[in-house]
């Protein structure tokens, strides 16, 4: 297993990361992602750690704490072994304040993820979402205190707009508090808007992407192709509402340009997707799930091997679309001083 630092920090990840959402299967919405219990958890981490997979990603909303709970189980006595990223910021109660990153919110809502996940300390927290209605300073300066206390080890975001994300890291640069290095994003082969300002902003300020839903919200399984109907277990039946929506036609045509490849490397589609975005600018790891066995270890075969760049050029003209205003005017009147990542 390769690993990467995560961002501009010394922090190094494996390029694979497990997450947990389908952990614990509490609600309709989770339960169609999965409800591995801690007996099938403990399994799972078994294989991760053989194959050198040691971090495992969830959130205080999986499973309404659940799919914390499992994870601790199934780690319990080797937390030497494995890294741990969580996040929070949704609404996980009934009181006002059990809502976004508040010094109030922040703070209780890391107790009780160390509780239920049966730890003193998480390695990496990310907020799940931006509030714009607590000052970046009150949140940083919280994130500084948890982190001189021992209890968090780094700290990020996940779905950011770029102007939130400067934001913070323009008020950490001014007090001195610790910077978001990490940026959990929503990016795959069907899902590339985080190229436009998200990707550009990462490598110009040293935050490493932490990519979910890789395989484009369950539609780059291999198993969506024109003319067939949904398999029979796809997730997508209960939740493709809530989640990026695809026109049909380019989701084929991403597909067919993923069969072809598919074909030439004797890989299989999703582990075509997720090579392809561990070769992409900015990427330290991308979180793989698994409802089981079978599945995790087909994900874990995306490591060990490359893409060719003629590979990776035909994907990238497969998935390729229009740029929205202020992007395709930067990419086109203006390329020789401000280029695109490659």
């Amino acid at each position: 297993m390769e690993y990467r630092l995560l961002g501009r920090s010394g922090f190094k990840v494996p390029v694979l990361t497990f997450g947990t959402g389908t952990f614990g299967g509490k609600g309709d919405f989770f339960k169609a992602w999965g409800d591995t219990d801690a007996k099938g958890a403990e399994r799972l981490v078994d294989i991760c750690l053989d194959a050198g997979l040691t971090m495992f990603d969830s959130a205080d909303v999986y499973s309404s704490g659940a799919a914390e709970e499992v994870l601790g189980a199934a780690i319990k006595g080797r937390r030497n072994k494995v890294l741990i990223s969580t996040k929070y910021t949704f609404r996980h109660g009934d009181d006002p304040n059990d809502v976004g990153s508040s010094r109030f919110a922040i703070t209780r809502a890391t107790d009780a993820a160390l509780k239920r996940l049966g730890t003193d300390h998480i390695d990496l927290v990310q907020l799940h979402a931006f509030d714009a209605q607590t000052p970046q300073e009150e949140v940083l300066s919280t994130f500084d205190a948890l982190i001189r206390a021992g209890k968090i080890g780094y700290i990020g975001v996940s779905n950011f707009s770029g102007w939130h994300l400067m934001k913070g890291l323009s008020v950490s640069e001014r007090y001195g508090y610790p910077r978001y290095v990490a940026h959990q994003a929503y990016y795959s082969l069907i899902g590339r808007d985080y190229e436009w300002e998200l990707m550009p902003l990462a490598l110009d300020q040293g935050v490493g992407c932490v990519v979910w839903s890789p395989l484009g919200w369950g539609r780059l399984t291999g198993k969506i192709r024109r003319g067939a109907p949904l398999p029979e277990t796809s997730r997508l039946h209960e939740t493709a509402d809530k989640g990026p929506q695809v026109e049909d036609e380019y989701l084929y045509q991403v597909v067919d340009a993923l069969d072809a490849v598919a074909k030439e490397t004797g890989k299989s589609v999703p582990q075509i997707a997720l090579n392809w975005l561990l070769q992409r600018p900015s990427v330290s790891t991308v979180i793989i799930g698994a409802r089981n066995e079978e599945q995790l270890k087909a994900n874990l075969g995306a490591v060990g091997w490359n893409l060719t760049p003629e590979q990776i050029a035909r994907l990238d003209k497969a998935s390729t679309r229009p740029l929205a205003y202020p992007y395709w005017h930067q990419a086109q009147q203006f390329k020789e001083r401000n280029p695109f990542p490659v």
